[in-house]
């Protein structure tokens, strides 16, 4: 499923340049993931980027969106 990112985000930035597909972006007031372009780093890394690197824990799995 894709990922997504809770109001606990600090905005700090980190998971952005991470994502190998581009699917995160900055939001208002937290970053946001695109799930129709999410893949979960699929192919790049052994475990989403997003999560590895956000220091709060805001990148979680997204429920209302399945793998395709």
């Amino acid at each position: 499923m894709a990922y997504k990112i809770t109001e606990e985000c600090t905005a700090c930035g980190l998971c952005e340049p991470e994502c190998p597909v581009q699917a995160i972006s900055e939001g208002d007031p937290v970053y946001t993931v695109d799930a129709s372009v999410c893949i979960e780093c699929e192919g790049h890394f052994d475990e989403p980027q997003c999560a590895a690197v956000c220091p709060v824990a805001a990148a979680v799995p997204d429920p209302d969106h399945p793998k395709k």
